[in-house]
C-alpha cells in the first residue's frame, strides 16, 4: 500500500547536523540582524563550508554547522567566517536550539576547542528537529531558522486506517523468559505394573491382548497352582492399558513377568538440558509441552533436575503432564518451553514494532498525525516484548503493526544522513 505523505515543503540539501536534506532560510536586514527585507523568507540553495558542514550566511558573516561523530558520540562543532576568512572562536558567541517532536527542546551552549566552538551536549538521535541559531559578532546579532527532518512522515487519520497502523503506548511490562528443551514422553515408574504369578503353575487362560484397556480389578489371567491343583485369577492392579504380554495358554507361570499394564493418565516428559540451560532450570518451574506437529499443548511443572551430567554435557530434567485423552504416547518426541524467569521492566515495546533505519533499531513514535523514528537501545527479549533501555520517553505512542509501511515511505523520500 502506498501511503500519501504530506511532508513539510523544503528545498533538498545535503547536510546539517546529520539530518536529512533541508533548506536554509536567510535572515537579512538591519545592522543588528532583527529586521527583514523582501528576501528574508526566501529559500536559498544549500551551501557547504570548508569543513563540509551547513553554511548559514547573512551579509559578510557566516556560520558553518557540522556534526562530528567519528569514533565518538555525535557533537556539534561550529565555525565562523567574516568575508570568507575564519574568525577566532574567542571573538564570537552562538546559541543553538533544537526543537523536536513531542515538545522536547535541546539548547546548546558552546565553548572554544581548537579552531571551532564545541557544543556542550551530545546530539542524540534522531537528528530531526527545527533548528534556531543566534550568533553574535562585533556587536551584531544574526538569526537563522530552518527545518532539519529525517525519518518523519505525516499522514491523515484516514490513511492511517487504510494502512492498518496499530498504535500502543510504551509502558512497563512484565516479561516472561523461557528456555526451549527437547525431550521424549516416558511412562512414570510408579505407573508401570509388571504382573507375576505368586505360585508355581501353569497359565490356564490369558484374558487380554496387548493394547486392551483394562479397569482396576479386571481379570487378566487364570492360572493353576501345580502344587495344590487349585485354579486362581490375577486381576489388574490399576486402570490402564496392557503394554506387554509374555505368556500364552499352557505356559509355565514361573517364567517371570507374565504381563505389563501401564497407567498413562499422566506421563513424564524426559528432557535434555545443556549446561547453559541447566543453570536456569529448577524444580517447580512451569513448562509448556508441544508435540512436534504443533497439534497439542500441555502444561506441567518441572519435578526433577538430575544432579549429574550424562556424557559430561547433558543433564536430564523431568516434567509431569496430564494425559487423560491419551494424546501423549510414550516414545513421542516433544518440544518444551520452561518458564525460567518473570521480570518487570520499566519500558518495553512489542517485537513487531522494531524496524531498521540507518542500520539502527527503531520504532515509529506517533505525535498527532506525524510519525518519526526513535532510535532505541534494546535489552532482553522474551519473544513477544523487547526491553527498551533508552531512546524513547515513557508514555510515548508508537506503531506496533505495519510500521514497515512508514519506513518504506521515509526511505522513498530519501534517508541520507550526510554530515
Amino acid at each position: 500500500m502506498k501511503l500519501l505523505i504530506a511532508m513539510q515543503s523544503a528545498v533538498a540539501v545535503t547536510a546539517l547536523l546529520g539530518s536529512l536534506s533541508f533548506s536554509s532560510i536567510v535572515s537579512a536586514g538591519s545592522g543588528h540582524g532583527h529586521g527583514h527585507d523582501d528576501h528574508a523568507a526566501e529559500l536559498v540553495e544549500e551551501a557547504k563550508g570548508p569543513n563540509g558542514g551547513k553554511l548559514l550566511v547573512e551579509g559578510d558573516f557566516s556560520v558553518e554547522l557540522t556534526i562530528y561523530e567519528s569514533g565518538i558520540p555525535p557533537e556539534m562543532r561550529l565555525y565562523a567566517y567574516d568575508h570568507g576568512q575564519p574568525i577566532d572562536p574567542s571573538l564570537w558567541q552562538v546559541e543553538v536550539t533544537l526543537d523536536r517532536l513531542g515538545g522536547e527542546q535541546d539548547t546548546l551552549q558552546f565553548s572554544r576547542e581548537g579552531n571551532y566552538l564545541l557544543g556542550n551536549q551530545v546530539i542524540r538521535e534522531p537528528h530531526s528537529y527545527d533548528v534556531s541559531v543566534k550568533a553574535s559578532f562585533e556587536g551584531k546579532e544574526h538569526h537563522w531558522h530552518y527545518e532539519s527532518h529525517e525519518g518523519r512522515s505525516t499522514i491523515s487519520e484516514r490513511q492511517q486506517q487504510l494502512a492498518a497502523l496499530v498504535v500502543e503506548r510504551i509502558e512497563p511490562v512484565e516479561m516472561t523468559f523461557t528456555d526451549t528443551l527437547f525431550g521424549v514422553i516416558e511412562i512414570p515408574d510408579d505407573n508401570r505394573f509388571r504382573i507375576n504369578a505368586p505360585y508355581p503353575g501353569l497359565v490356564k487362560q490369558v484374558h487380554v491382548q496387548v493394547g486392551d484397556r483394562v479397569a482396576k480389578g479386571q481379570r487378566l489371567l487364570t492360572l493353576t497352582n501345580t502344587d495344590t491343583l487349585q485354579t486362581y485369577s490375577i486381576n489388574s492392579p490399576t486402570a490402564g492399558e496392557v503394554s506387554e504380554r509374555f505368556v500364552n495358554q499352557g505356559d509355565r507361570a514361573d517364567v517371570g513377568t507374565l504381563l505389563e499394564v501401564v497407567d498413562l493418565s499422566t506421563v513424564w516428559v524426559e528432557m535434555s538440558a545443556f549446561p547453559e540451560s541447566i543453570e536456569k532450570v529448577a524444580k517447580g518451574q512451569p513448562v509448556k509441552v508441544r508435540d512436534l506437529h504443533q497439534h497439542e499443548v500441555a502444561e506441567g511443572v518441572i519435578t526433577y533436575v538430575a544432579p549429574k551430567m550424562t556424557g559430561g554435557h547433558i543433564a536430564r530434567t523431568r516434567a509431569v503432564i496430564d494425559n487423560a485423552d491419551g494424546h501423549w504416547r510414550p516414545g513421542m518426541h516433544v518440544k518444551s518451553e520452561v518458564l525460567v524467569e518473570r521480570r518487570q521492566v520499566p519500558l518495553a515495546v512489542r517485537k513487531t514494532a522494531i524496524q531498521s533505519f540507518r542500520e539502527m533499531p527503531v520504532v515509529f513514535a506517533k505525535y498527532g498525525n506525524t510519525f518519526e523514528v526513535r532510535m532505541v537501545e534494546l535489552g532482553s527479549t522474551d519473544g513477544e516484548w523487547i526491553e527498551v533501555l533508552g531512546g524513547i520517553r515513557p508514555g510515548t505512542e508508537y506503531v506496533t503493526e505495519n510500521s514497515f509501511l512508514l519506513k518504506a515511505d521515509v526511505l522513498k523520500d530519501g534517508a541520507s544522513h550526510d554530515h
